[in-house]
């Protein structure tokens, strides 16, 4: 790819992955340590379990990948052997602050790399398959395109159950434009076709 292709894909690339970013931090806006944290799904998803997990998914993407390594010792919660899920869910004594502040720090990182390198790159994800651990840097960043737009999704619809905010960034919300009575007539509107499909009117 010549270097003005290169720099226009990283461009428009990096605009995504930061719409990502911005909406997962946003996402935290007002609410309290508790509703920050609290689990909305049988499976513990909470808005700043994602933004940490995030720290993770930047720092191996975008460092370990590369030999840019972001951690000199990664915390427990990202070290090898850590238990299961440790990564989706802050505990009492990691404070918001110090999840928000590690994820700009990750992703300011990672956009270092981005930088630095060729969309050409090569890189090899250490935790992948040995039959697909070679990548290049346009394959890493479509790939966490993809994951942290997908964890984005989520905090939309965690957020909705919290608080019912909603929307895809500020003065940005992608949704119609009705009021309370507006949204409670369609949802009854979508309830209805679901029972009548469903066998249920």
């Amino acid at each position: 790819m010549n270097e003005p292709a290169d720099a226009k894909a990283k461009s428009d690339l990096l605009r995504y992955l930061q719409a990502a970013r911005e909406a997962l931090v946003w996402k935290l806006d007002g609410l309290s340590e508790y509703d920050a944290r609290r689990p909305l799904t049988p499976t513990g998803t909470n808005l700043l379990g994602l933004v940490k997990h995030a720290v993770g998914v930047e720092t191996g993407y975008f460092g370990d990948t590369f030999g840019r390594p972001f951690f000199d010792v990664p915390p427990p919660w990202l070290a090898a052997g850590a238990e299961d899920n440790a990564d989706m869910w802050a505990t009492p004594d990691e404070s918001r602050e110090e999840i928000v502040d590690l994820f700009r720090r990750a992703w300011a990182h990672s956009d270092e790399t981005i930088a630095a390198l060729p969309l050409d790159a090569a890189g090899a994800v250490p935790w992948w398959p040995e039959e697909r651990r070679a990548v290049t840097l346009h394959q890493v960043l479509v790939h966490v395109i993809s994951d942290l737009q997908r964890h984005a999704g989520h905090a939309d619809i965690v957020r909705e159950l919290i608080d019912g905010a909603a929307g895809l960034r500020p003065g940005a919300a992608s949704l119609a434009a009705g009021d309370r009575a507006w949204w409670e007539a369609y949802h009854r509107r979508v309830e209805d076709a679901a029972r009548e499909a469903g066998g249920r009117a």
